[in-house]
């Protein structure tokens, strides 16, 4: 896995180089930012949100199951006190028609995605202070 390398083009906005991909991040008007990308936290939410959908779609293809008219929903549940989440659901909505031997089957898809089962079990995170060349 490659290093991440994050740097600070300006105002809120905080960029990462992740393998060969330029991701942008800003924050909201409301805290400083332009919006112009979105969040941390709102690209790490979306992380977990489309890790899910990668597994359902590679189920429905090893499967032959057409995917129009299918999608994944994350709904989060936040503390209103405090802002904190405090929950995540991941909703696969199927379409009409879809095939009922197969709905428990997606489930189990999104339930094996990486990155849920990282917040299972999160890896220990440090942080330390190195001086630049």
């Amino acid at each position: 896995m490659d290093d991440i390398k994050v740097s600070f083009p300006g105002g809120r906005r905080v960029d990462a180089v992740i393998g060969g991909h330029l991701v942008h991040t800003d924050q909201p008007a409301s805290a400083g930012g332009t919006d112009s990308a979105p969040g941390p936290f709102d690209l790490f939410l979306g992380s977990l949100a489309t890790c899910a959908g990668f597994y359902v779609l590679a189920l429905c293809s090893a499967r032959g199951i057409p995917t129009d008219g299918l999608s994944v929903v994350q709904h989060h549940r936040v503390d209103p006190e405090s802002h904190r989440l405090l929950g995540v659901t991941l909703e696969v909505v199927v379409p009409p028609g879809f095939p009922e031997r197969y709905r428990d089957a997606v489930v189990r898809a999104a339930s094996s995605c990486k990155v849920k089962k990282l917040l299972a079990q999160p890896p220990e995170i440090d942080v330390v202070i190195a001086s630049a060349a």
